[in-house]
């Protein structure tokens, strides 16, 4: 599987002849032929779950209405087969109760591959997937909430997550967001140093801290950019989180350095474009679908 490109084809929701496709040429590192790997399993047998996941296009009032209505729906689904949730998000700035609902999430989905809860076992799936959006909008509300950077995120549900990173493969990561830059998704169920840090959350358990470990074919690509100064900001703040919770980490056999304190992304791919990028935001605000991937 020697492949060079990436094409997204992205469509007008309403219209699905209203299309333009992007290119993005694959990275030279480890890690691309794994993923490559796994978007063709992946597409042998799964379609994409949501292919309308897009962040940051629309204007900050809409998205902060979308979110909270969004998440609000989910809590009802959930709460008419079973009322295990006693809250309803009221501000998306609210990070006490999106880290609370995140655990919910955690205790009825279950950690990667462990979903072994009695309520999970005897859910319909109408119930286990407003369970597993539950998490997505969770983080849809914290995108909302740390500016809507624009971005889009594919996924597919179905494919098991089952294959992990080799040792090497994490000196692919990096601190550092590129305009139109591909980065492999994280899919464990939990949160990374990382995102402990960002969210501050009191609520996770012991074994919800999960590093970035395994992978799937289920990538985000970010049409933004971030600067030096934003990185050795955040990791000064990453450093100081795990200073003032080093027993937490110790305890686990995680000495400062480790690779699974590893923070930022793993690119796979980079867009091909010249025009102005401007214009490509605007042009993305109104097809905001995926319509197809494809590794050429």
């Amino acid at each position: 599987m020697d492949f060079k490109h990436l094409y997204i084809k992205y469509c007008c929701p309403s219209d699905p002849l209203d299309s333009f496709t992007l290119q993005y040429k694959l990275r030279d590192n480890t890690v691309v032929p794994k993923w490559c790997e796994r978007i063709v399993s992946a597409q042998a047998k799964y379609t994409i779950d949501d292919p309308g996941r897009f962040y940051g296009f629309d204007s900050l009032e809409k998205q902060i209405k979308d979110s909270i209505d969004r998440i609000n729906k989910c809590i009802v689904i959930i709460n008419k087969f079973e009322k295990i949730i006693d809250r309803e998000l009221k501000d998306v700035n609210d990070q006490d109760t999106l880290n609370y609902l995140h655990h919910i999430f955690e205790i009825y989905h279950g950690l990667l591959d462990q979903q072994t809860h009695e309520l999970w076992l005897r859910a319909p799936d109408t119930i286990r997937r407003a369970l597993a959006d539950l998490n997505i909008l969770v983080h849809r509300c914290e995108s909302v909430q740390h500016s809507a950077i624009p971005r889009h995120v594919v996924t597919y549900y179905g494919l098991p997550k089952d294959k992990t990173l080799d040792l090497k493969d994490y000196a692919c990561f990096t601190d550092k967001i590129t305009f139109g830059t591909v980065y492999l998704n994280y899919v464990e169920i939990g949160k990374t140093l990382e995102d402990l840090t960002i969210d501050n959350d009191q609520y996770i358990s012991d074994d919800a801290f999960q590093p970035f470990s395994h992978y799937s074919a289920d990538f985000n690509v970010k049409f933004w950019s971030n600067t030096d100064r934003q990185v050795e900001s955040k990791r000064a703040i990453i450093k100081s989180y795990y200073d003032t919770n080093k027993k937490f980490f110790k305890d686990k056999k995680l000495s400062w350095g480790h690779v699974h304190l590893t923070s930022g992304s793993l690119p796979i791919a980079d867009l091909i474009y010249s025009g102005n990028k401007k214009e490509l935001l605007e042009e993305l605000k109104t097809h905001q679908h995926v319509a197809s991937v494809e590794l050429i």
